[in-house]
């Protein structure tokens, strides 16, 4: 297994449904924007105002959620409902939010962190099911090992 200091020298990975921090940020935070339309450099859509206050929403929460670290993240929601993995430093601790949902509400609300060990989602990824989706289309077990080193 790697140490916290090698997983935090890596990149950040994200899969599925999120490209980046502000794809995870816009669906736990409601601001109905993703990357691609926030990063454009004109409305992507016929109303420009709504995408100049989303934009505008999303760079102030993006300056909140500076002290979130994001490692890896993973969203999928097929089926109608949803699951998302996000872990994250934040002060040299590692931290978990695991979300769902189903086909009546979305991520809103949701991030609710736990502190959490590389052992701990090591442990739960070999003997538990962690990362096997069983309908959102939302697998990443696999990924995830290969981030933290996990060889089993």
């Amino acid at each position: 297994m790697k140490t916290i200091e090698e997983i935090l020298k890596q990149e950040p990975v994200y899969l599925n449904e999120w490209k980046s921090k502000v794809d995870v940020i816009s669906d736990f935070d409601e601001v109905y924007i993703t990357t691609d339309e926030y990063n454009a450099d004109k409305a992507p859509y016929p109303n420009p105002d709504f995408w100049n206050r989303n934009k505008e929403k999303m760079t102030s929460l993006l300056e909140q959620w500076k002290p979130i670290n994001i490692l890896f993240a993973s969203y999928g929601s097929g089926n109608y409902e949803g699951d998302a993995f996000v872990l994250f430093e934040r002060d040299g601790k590692l931290y978990e939010v695991n979300g769902s949902h189903c086909s009546c509400h979305g991520l809103e609300g949701g991030f609710a962190e736990e502190e959490t060990t590389i052992e701990a989602i090591a442990h739960r990824l070999i003997k538990g099911k962690l990362g096997r989706d069983s309908g959102c289309d939302n697998d990443f077990a696999i990924e995830l090992k290969q981030f933290l080193g996990i060889t089993n």
